[in-house]
C-alpha cells in the first residue's frame, strides 16, 4: 500500500508541472510585446503581484519557516525567475511613465519582503509561529495575485474582446488550483490549501 507522503509527493510534482505551465502561459503575450516592441495596453500588474507572491512562498517553504516544503520552494523559485524575466521585458518595452510605476512597485515589494523576513526571523522563534505568520501573509498576497488580472477586466469589457485575457492562463489556473488543493489536503496545510500555487 502506498503511504500518504508518497502520494503527496507525486501530487506535488504534478502540481509543480502544472504551475510551471501556468507561469509559462503568458509567453505568447511576451512574444507579441517583443515583436511589436511595445507593451501596448497590456498591464504589468499580474506579473508584479506574482513576483512578490512567489518570493513570499519561497520564504514560507524554507526549512526554518515551514519544514518539508521543497516542492513549494522549487516551483515558486522557478516562478520568481520567470516573473522577473516578464517584468524585465515589460520595463524594456514600456514608456517612461509606466516604467517608473513598475520600478516603484518593485522597490516597494523588496522593502516589504526584507521587513517581513527580518521581523519573522527575529521575533518568532519556532517553525510553527513562523509558518503561521508567513502563511497568513502569503494568503493575503495570493489573493492580490489572483485579483490582479481583474485590472484587465475593464479593458475586456470596454473592448468587448478577451485579447488581453488569455484563455490558457485561465484554464491552467483552474487545473493548478485543483491539484494544489489535493496536495494540501493530503497533509493538511491550511496555508497551501488557501493558495492553489503550492
Amino acid at each position: 500500500m502506498v503511504d500518504t507522503g508518497t502520494i503527496r509527493t507525486v501530487v506535488g510534482i504534478i502540481g509543480n508541472v502544472i504551475s510551471l505551465g501556468l507561469f509559462l502561459s503568458p509567453i505568447p503575450t511576451f512574444w507579441r510585446i517583443i515583436k511589436l516592441k511595445t507593451v501596448a495596453d497590456f498591464k504589468p500588474d499580474p506579473y508584479v503581484a506574482t513576483l512578490l507572491n512567489c518570493a513570499m512562498w519561497v520564504f514560507y517553504g524554507m526549512p526554518f519557516v515551514h519544514p518539508d516544503s521543497i516542492l513549494v520552494i522549487t516551483i515558486n523559485g522557478a516562478g520568481l525567475v520567470i516573473e522577473f524575466i516578464y517584468i524585465t521585458i515589460f520595463i524594456i518595452y514600456s514608456p517612461g511613465s509606466k516604467r517608473k510605476k513598475i520600478f516603484i512597485a518593485l522597490v516597494t515589494e523588496v522593502i516589504f519582503f526584507v521587513i517581513v523576513v527580518f521581523v519573522v526571523l527575529y521575533c518568532f522563534h519556532t517553525t510553527k509561529r513562523r509558518s503561521l505568520i508567513v502563511g497568513i501573509i502569503c494568503i493575503v498576497f495570493n489573493i492580490l495575485m489572483y485579483a490582479s488580472p481583474l485590472t484587465i477586466m475593464k479593458m475586456v469589457i470596454k473592448t468587448k474582446s478577451v485579447k488581453y485575457m488569455p484563455f490558457y492562463l485561465s484554464l491552467t489556473n483552474l487545473l493548478n488550483g485543483v491539484v494544489w488543493v489535493v496536495y494540501a489536503l493530503l497533509k493538511f496545510d491550511i496555508n497551501i490549501l488557501n493558495h492553489p500555487m503550492g
